[in-house]
């Protein structure tokens, strides 16, 4: 049975989570989501940085006028709620606020704005052996949105589209991934991934003004690179960059860290996950999948073990 769904306040069956077809949402795509995951750790189950990623979807909503009628600490607890209700100890987070029925047009100021939370188990986003093997990519033909067309720092559904075009063309082209390029040509991100460069023992991201979403991974991923001694720069870097590099790898909620082995059929360094990579990985893990947690990271929820669960049906 599917996990029920948090829907404004209250919580409702999988199979009556149900909006109206006139949702301005559906014809307009007026909705901010997040994506975050709680990992079952050998402590117990937590939420990797649930405040802040909580904090980005107030944020996005702010930016498209959307006034959420939630504080900070209820959409939290909405979210801890959701988990222990669903007895999942590992499991993906979905929170959205979007537009409801009303008026049509694409004015939406007079429609509601309605939030829901859902969680189901999902693995590897990129595939099964990601994480070790690499990825194969390509340079995509579909451009980042150009500063002051859409608020890229605004983790919103329409920006997505973008990120869609992307995606199907890797996939149908044999690739797993994408990477986009800024309307002036740097390197920007992937279709649901932030990147990074290392060249030399340095690593390179873009900026976020080349309209990027300036991720919470992504954020984490420099801090845990400065604590190990590696300098991180925030720079504009051009596409052969990408085919020069010592390592390539993405970071984002759903990909974690996944090393990228070749772009646009080059081999990047060896062709396989690099040192670089595989010692941010283990310090990444060692957070999320033992529970230490200097950085005050997680966000740990009650959900019983299976067996202890059993005991108390």
């Amino acid at each position: 049975m599917e996990p029920d769904i948090w829907f404004d306040g209250e919580f409702v069956s999988h199979d009556d989570a149900e909006i109206h077809v006139l949702s301005h949402v559906i014809h307009y795509g007026s909705s901010v989501f997040e994506g975050i995951r709680c990992y079952d750790t050998d402590q117990g189950s937590a939420v990797f940085r649930l405040e802040e990623h909580m904090q980005r979807l107030i944020d996005s909503a702010k930016v498209y006028r959307m006034e959420i009628p939630y504080a900070l600490d209820e959409l939290n607890n909405a979210v801890i709620e959701t988990i222990e209700r669903s007895g999942l100890r590992g499991c993906y987070i979905r929170p959205v606020s979007y537009r409801g029925e009303g008026p049509m047009g694409v004015n939406p100021l007079e429609n509601a704005v309605e939030t829901f939370i859902a969680v189901w188990e999902w693995g590897e986003y990129l595939g099964e052996e990601a994480l070790k093997q690499g990825v194969d990519v390509e340079v995509a033909s579909w451009n980042r949105m150009a500063p002051n067309t859409f608020p890229a720092m605004a983790k919103a559904a329409g920006n997505y589209l973008n990120a869609s075009l992307v995606k199907m063309d890797a996939v149908k082209n044999d690739k797993v991934e994408g990477i986009m390029l800024n309307t002036d040509g740097y390197v920007a991100e992937g279709s649901g991934e932030n990147l990074f460069v290392v060249k030399n023992g340095t690593l390179y991201t873009a900026p976020t003004g080349l309209s990027i979403l300036p991720g919470i991974t992504r954020n984490s991923i420099i801090t845990l690179a400065e604590e190990l001694g590696y300098t991180v720069e925030e720079k504009k870097l051009p596409r052969e960059a990408l085919l020069t590099a010592d390592e390539l790898f993405f970071t984002g909620t759903a990909a974690e860290i996944t090393p990228i082995r070749t772009v646009d059929d080059y081999t990047i360094g060896e062709g396989k996950r690099g040192p670089i990579t595989k010692e941010l990985q283990d310090a990444f893990f060692d957070v999320v999948h033992e529970g230490n947690d200097p950085h005050d990271w997680l966000t740990f929820v009650d959900v019983p073990e299976p067996e202890e669960a059993e005991m108390t049906a």
